[in-house]
């Protein structure tokens, strides 16, 4: 859902951008620096996908030092990491229902009730992000506007759609329920997302499902890593 403005992002100076690219420091794939327990221990179940665009933006700096995270779709998954490339948190998502990396043309206008099951896909793509509240005040980090998609936590529901449930379950296979948005457990957006993102703006990578890395993003410069 939308915020009643479209001013949602936090404008940040270009030499601080630029600083911060400077310092930050590569992530070695695998053992990520400083990670915390549960994090690290995620981040070594990591798919190859996440572990390549991870390795992209550290060795190219295409966050231009800021703040990013990784949404891997087929393992419903988000990795949370500092402008420094510091792993800060891991954990499980809920995804938009139907399978597919492109958002359907004027989505971002269409009424939830109007919006078909195929429709209700979590776009792939690079996205600058900010935090913002939507209508009811409640804060989410918009990831992007045109679509509303936006990354934010687990509220109340349908109960039928068992939404808490499929968050806690083992499978990835039973995430897929959401109209296109990222939701993820209330702590976790608390304690890792905002903290990340206060005061800034941050880069997404939406890993796709059904498409290649390089279709997706291969337009922002993404080569795999060397072997």
């Amino acid at each position: 859902m939308r915020t009643a403005a479209a001013g949602a992002r936090i404008a940040v100076l270009a030499s601080l951008v630029w600083a911060w690219g400077a310092a930050a420091q590569p992530l070695v794939a695998g053992k990520p620096d400083h990670a915390p327990g549960e994090a690290h221990h995620a981040w070594t179940q990591a798919s190859t996908d996440s572990r390549q665009v991870a390795a992209w933006v550290m060795r190219s700096g295409d966050n231009s030092g800021l703040p990013f995270v990784l949404i891997d779709k087929r393992q419903a998954q988000v990795f949370v990491f500092s402008a420094e490339a510091r792993l800060l948190g891991a954990t499980p998502a809920l995804l938009g229902l139907a399978k597919g990396d492109d958002a359907s043309p004027g989505i971002g206008q269409k009424p939830l009730s109007r919006i078909q099951p195929h429709e209700r896909t979590t776009p792939a793509g690079r996205f600058v992000a900010a935090l913002a509240k939507n209508l009811s005040g409640d804060p989410i980090l918009w990831v992007d506007y045109e679509t509303s998609i936006s990354l934010h936590s687990l509220r109340g529901n349908n109960p039928r759609e068992q939404r808490a449930q499929r968050l806690t379950s083992p499978s990835a296979h039973d995430n897929r329920i959401s109209f296109g948005c990222i939701n993820v457990a209330l702590t976790f957006f608390d304690d890792v997302v905002m903290k990340a993102f206060q005061g800034t703006e941050g880069v997404v990578y939406v890993l796709p499902d059904t498409r290649s890395l390089a279709s997706v993003f291969a337009p922002h410069g993404f080569a795999p890593t060397p072997d």
